[in-house]
């Protein structure tokens, strides 16, 4: 009974949160830790893509999720909820467009809202860890590829392009050589 009781007072989060702690320290302290985590969430409910470092894009993750699973849960109404997105949201009209384009874009999700994908480093050797976060749903192309050797893909149309522009120079000097 106790059991069933916490689940409706607490939502379920669909993806698994990590157990190790993050690095994510800071000069400010556990202040500027909030921070940092208010601009990353803030940046991601604005752009719904975003590259950091590994570590900030996990711990931000978790966030979003929340926030954002909460947002469905009790709509703008409540008045803890909306204090929750206006102190994780620091441009204020991001709240409006949490409660007016994600709720109902993640109203019958049973997924998690947001993707986490490897990115290469800046400049190797740096020892950081960089990731992409990104809303599920966005109007950017999508990262991960299923077939990257899809002729119409636009890399591999460019590649063509320039291989038979290639082809046609080599021609042209062979041409040229036997001419003579």
């Amino acid at each position: 009974m106790n059991q069933a009781n916490v689940e409706k007072l607490v939502s379920k989060l669909n993806y698994k949160v990590r157990q190790d702690p993050r690095k994510l320290k800071t000069v400010l302290g556990p202040e500027g830790r909030i921070k940092k985590l208010q601009k990353s969430l803030t940046a991601i409910i604005k752009y719904e893509r975003l590259e950091m470092n590994y570590e900030r894009a996990d711990e931000t993750r978790g966030y979003v999720e929340r926030l954002i699973s909460e947002a469905i849960r009790h709509g703008p109404e409540n008045k803890e909820i909306m204090d929750l997105a206006d102190f994780w949201i620091l441009e204020k009209q991001l709240v409006h467009k949490l409660f007016k384009v994600l709720v109902p874009r993640y109203q019958n999700h049973t997924s998690p809202f947001t993707k986490l994908h490897n990115a290469p480093c800046i400049y190797p050797g740096s020892g950081f860890k960089r990731a992409v976060l990104e809303l599920k749903g966005n109007v950017y192309p999508p990262i991960e590829q299923i077939d990257p050797h899809q002729p119409n893909l636009l890399h591999n149309l460019l590649l063509d392009a320039a291989r038979k522009e290639y082809r046609m120079e080599k021609y042209k000097e062979i041409a040229e050589n036997m001419k003579f």
